[in-house]
């Protein structure tokens, strides 16, 4: 027991609910305790233990982000730029109808979105990395998410690389953050949303606040690239929070 208190003192500041942290992790029982690697470690508290699931070190700062044909292209660039200024490894999947609305909604060209990327992914090549479990992530995005691909992702129909992708996520038990773009909703939109949920997605369209008081465009987008950066626990300084000095 004072060994197990000794290696918790070491870890303790660290261990936060869904929190990411490289140490010396441990996995703790009412039974027992076992000493993880020096991995990145993700905490889960549950009413028994504290769980946590390891991600080698080269998976710290890899994130898949899709962009399927909702409107809203920009939020998906935007992501993929404060993903690169803040150096991440992003892997980057469009589908053809968000090429297309790049050219319908923006003036940035489909060469430098992918520019913004790490690596650059067909969303008809099923065989890519981020396909497989085993190419490790700290997670994805879809941003915007259409509603055909929420049903796809809610009901695992891999028929594309950006729902594969997804599913890989889910299964392997790491966040999948869905920026629905669809208003208004009927009630099979709001269940594809509960079905997915329900599977360990997180469901966050990109509804503006304004407590931080925007005063452009880019200000509203940019506090939901926050929002989304929030569910992988990436430090940044994209919008004022609550609570904070203006």
């Amino acid at each position: 027991m004072h060994a197990l208190r000794r290696s918790l003192s070491r870890t303790e500041p660290q261990l936060l609910p869904g929190a990411w942290t490289q140490t010396d992790c441990v996995l703790i029982s009412r039974t027992r305790y076992t000493k993880v690697r020096p991995y990145l470690c993700h905490i889960r508290f549950t009413s028994n233990f504290v769980q946590t699931s390891t991600i080698m070190n080269d998976a710290i700062r890899r994130i898949v982000v899709g962009i399927s044909g909702a409107s809203g292209v920009i939020y998906g660039f935007e992501l993929l730029k404060a993903l690169k200024r803040l150096d991440y490894e992003t892997h980057l999947i469009m589908t053809e109808a968000a090429r297309k609305n790049f050219l319908l909604e923006t003036k940035v060209s489909i060469e430098e979105v992918e520019s913004c990327a790490g690596v650059v992914h067909r969303n008809q090549d099923l065989a890519a990395a981020v396909s497989s479990g085993s190419f490790l992530t700290m997670g994805m995005a879809v941003i915007p998410c259409t509603i055909k691909t929420l049903s796809a992702v809610a009901h695992s129909y891999n028929e594309n690389l950006i729902v594969r992708a997804a599913d890989v996520t889910l299964k392997e038990r790491r966040p999948l953050v869905l920026v629905v773009r669809e208003t208004p909703l009927h009630q099979g939109h709001l269940e594809l949303m509960l079905k997915a949920a329900r599977n360990g997605a997180t469901i966050l369209p990109p509804l503006p606040a304004f407590y931080h008081g925007p005063q452009t465009i880019e200000d509203i987008i940019a506090q939901t690239i926050g929002k989304v950066l929030d569910c992988f626990h990436i430090p940044h300084r994209l919008f004022q929070r609550w609570g904070e000095n203006r």
